[in-house]
């Protein structure tokens, strides 16, 4: 199959394989006419390329990964190489995380600080929906589809119009 068909297929750009291929992750048999060439098994490299990529591997984590498939392997991931890149990439989430858990708590204590009084919400409560403004003292609140007031209530016409 040609770029643009691999492209399509794989779900990137034309541009991006060629970059993949400059990098030395996808090689490229070229044919008579010059145009690039590409089998089953080069979708399944740049599946795995992307499938690295999504997750925050770099181009060069992928490289163990995809010289393990070209090498014959059923998955990239099943190599010493990849495996090893896989626990340092790993190693390196868990820091972050520790990282993002000190900068909160830093933030809470100075909230906590200047605004005593403030709650403070668990990381729950922020996923939460935001809670609707309660209404406003005099005017009713209705529901939209019946025209009626909470609890039952029907509007009356001066009402209704409001």
């Amino acid at each position: 199959m040609r770029i643009g068909e691999l492209a399509e297929r794989a779900g990137v750009s034309a541009r991006a394989l060629r970059y993949y291929e400059q990098q030395g992750l996808l090689p490229a048999r070229r044919a008579a006419n010059g145009y690039r060439e590409y089998d089953e098994s080069d979708l399944r490299l740049v599946a795995e390329i992307r499938s690295l990529l999504a997750v925050g591997f770099t181009l060069e984590d992928a490289r163990p990964f995809v010289d393990c498939l070209r090498a014959g392997h059923e998955a990239g991931a099943s190599c010493p190489e990849s495996v090893a890149v896989s626990r340092r990439k790993l190693a390196e989430i868990d820091a972050e995380i520790r990282a993002l858990i000190r900068r909160r708590a830093e933030v809470a204590a100075q909230l906590t600080y200047t605004c005593p009084g403030c709650d403070l919400f668990p990381a729950e409560a922020d996923a939460a929906p935001p809670r609707a403004a309660p209404p406003r003292a005099g005017t009713p609140r209705r529901r939209a589809a019946t025209g009626r007031l909470r609890g039952g209530a029907k509007l009356s016409p001066r009402e209704d119009r409001q």
